[in-house]
């Protein structure tokens, strides 16, 4: 107990030193502009000011981008409870200067032991409603963000590990101001008042959620930080968090899950191989599966090729922008899952020649309406995936003074994810990131579910070098689906279109996923409603909040921006 005490002031006081005064509330209630800030010793944005902050303190002290994504994400678990945090998992790009080398790490999720392909049925053989199976303990996969946090601690940490806990902890003792997203996302949502442990911490007596600005304390969650800081993420895996996870899962009044404790213990985060390939004169990298983010990107980009010098907002570009979704999208649901069950086709998806015929099929003068999926040679007919990915996730870009470079998108999946809150912090729902319909017609779905499977995901870190190797640009968004969207429209306004990151993160979004052509409630894009419909777009207008962090190399700074669209915050010196 004095060892728990004695680290408990030794956080408290590393916190204290940095912030000098308690965070005022405006410093996490305000959206963010947009505006451009330049570096040139580091750059971080992410998604909450607060977050932002807690990487900048690392940076400052000497930590690398692994540190300082690290401390931000556990801030971020806080003040951004809908999106992310250790009950959830992620995908983390990483480039080391010490060896010039980039790396990939999954912290997916994974379903449990007793997963079966039907789980997402009703007795009547049909899928369920998406709140059916997502609310409740059916829905959570073993929790992969602690473990990939301490992966990448390990291969690139250099800061004392309970350091990287000191900002987060800070504001869970000390509390943090409820912002106005937050606010209205509480109020938005039907299920998550039903948890007492989430009512109690975020809700009024009458039900409705405390108002702007109240200070949260979520000292169940400090608990866990302390507890973690001290003990490592054993704990998490093996320790009463995980029996107490499990309890919570079981337990479930309406709809309760099967995960176990052996679930938990036997979870590992993967190091995999980034895919990259050339577009716009620059190297683009991103995750692999079970992420289809990088393949859709680079797929998305190889038929965006013609664009380059063009308008953003011009006729001709987001017609063939949305053309290209179809077609990525297409092979998305047919082709794309967790690798150690399905011999994934990644090559001959970003082939050079099968990527030149399918974008034939793109016309200037009308729009293919729906895509199939490319034809490719498989030892299998396949089904079409048919899940639901919702945007609630988060992104982290931060690049170090030595050069390294770290790219974080993590998520619980739907907004406030599984509504089960377990220590202070929520519950995935991830595994309705599989396919709800095990077959389409007698032929299995690649993303269907199985025991210990990693369920199908569109997160998108994404890293881009220069011609001369060097860094150039690193981003990412949450979004769901929508993901591979915004973050193949944000490299070409990098890299085609010539935007800086502030124009970049605000430029009004439009797209397809092989389904309507959709554009950006209350933009500039709504425009073009006629003449694509005169194209044969079907056409809708929908909100599209994305959460871009963009960090771009100008000569010898760094320039960030953050989507305008939350709350998120870049910051560099």
């Amino acid at each position: 107990m004095k060892k728990t005490f004695l680290l408990l002031l030794t956080l408290l006081a590393w916190g204290f030193a940095r912030a000098g005064q308690p965070a005022q509330p405006e410093t996490a209630s305000g959206v963010g502009t947009g505006n451009e800030t330049r570096g040139r010793l580091f750059m971080a944005v992410t998604a909450n000011p607060l977050a932002t902050d807690a990487a900048v303190e690392i940076l400052r002290g000497g930590g690398t981008a692994a540190d300082a994504a690290i401390a931000a994400q556990l801030v971020l678990n806080l003040v951004e409870p809908q999106s992310s945090g250790l009950g959830g998992g992620g995908f983390l790009l990483y480039h080391d200067a010490r060896d010039n080398r980039l790396r990939a790490y999954d912290g997916r999720e994974t379903a449990p032991a007793t997963a079966r392909p039907d789980r997402f049925l009703g007795s009547d053989g049909k899928p369920l409603s998406f709140h059916e199976a997502a609310v409740g303990g059916r829905s959570v996969g073993v929790p992969g963000l602690p473990a990939l946090l301490d992966l990448v601690y390990r291969n690139h940490g250099r800061m004392l590990w309970p350091k990287l806990f000191a900002p987060a902890l800070r504001l869970a003792v000390e509390g943090f101001p409820m912002s106005p997203r937050l606010h209205r996302l509480l109020a938005e949502d039907r299920y998550l008042r039903d948890d007492p442990a989430a009512r109690r911490l975020y809700f009024e007596a009458d039900g409705k959620p405390k108002p702007v600005g109240t200070k949260i304390v979520n000292r169940e969650f400090g608990f866990v930080l302390l507890a973690l800081a001290q003990h490592g993420t054993k704990i998490f895996y093996e320790g009463p968090v995980a029996r107490d996870i499990v309890a919570a899962v079981r337990a479930h009044a309406k709809n309760p899950g099967d995960l176990s404790e052996a679930d938990i213990t036997a979870y590992k985060p993967v190091e995999r191989e980034p895919v990259c390939g050339e577009r716009f004169g620059h190297r683009v990298c991103g995750m692999p599966p079970p992420s289809s983010g990088g393949i859709a990107v680079l797929q998305m980009l190889t038929f965006t090729e013609g664009l380059a010098g063009k308008k953003p907002l011009a006729q001709e570009s987001v017609h063939r922008f949305a053309e290209s979704g179809r077609l990525t999208f297409s092979d998305r649901v047919r082709y794309l899952a967790d690798p150690a069950f399905f011999d994934v086709p990644v090559k001959a998806l970003l082939d050079p020649a099968y990527l030149a015929a399918r974008a034939q099929l793109i016309r200037a003068e009308s729009s293919m309406g729906r895509a199939d999926a490319g034809e490719l040679p498989m030892r299998q007919s396949l089904g079409e995936d048919a899940s639901t990915e919702l945007p609630a996730t988060t992104h982290i870009s931060i690049a170090d003074t030595e050069g390294n470079a770290a790219v974080l998108t993590s998520s619980i999946e739907a907004a406030f994810g599984s509504r089960v809150m377990v220590h202070g912090f929520l519950l995935n729902n991830q595994l309705t990131d599989f396919s709800f319909r095990p077959d389409e017609g007698g032929r299995p779905v690649a993303n269907r579910v199985e025991p210990g499977k990693r369920p199908l995901s569109s997160m998108a870190p994404t890293l881009i070098y220069g011609k001369d190797g060097r860094i150039a640009a690193l981003l990412g968004s949450p979004g769901g689906s929508r993901i591979i969207n915004y973050v193949a429209q944000a490299v070409l306004g990098l890299l085609a279109w010539n935007l800086t990151p502030a124009e970049t993160v605000a430029l009004p979004h439009f797209g397809s996923r092989n389904g309507p052509t959709e554009l950006e409630r209350g933009t500039s894009a709504e425009t073009l409603r006629p003449a694509l419909e005169r194209l044969g777009h079907a056409v809708s207008i929908q909100d599209m909040t994305s959460g871009l962090s963009v960090i771009q190399r100008r000569r010898e700074d760094w320039v960030g921006a953050a989507d305008p669209r939350r709350e998120g915050a870049a910051r560099g010196e």
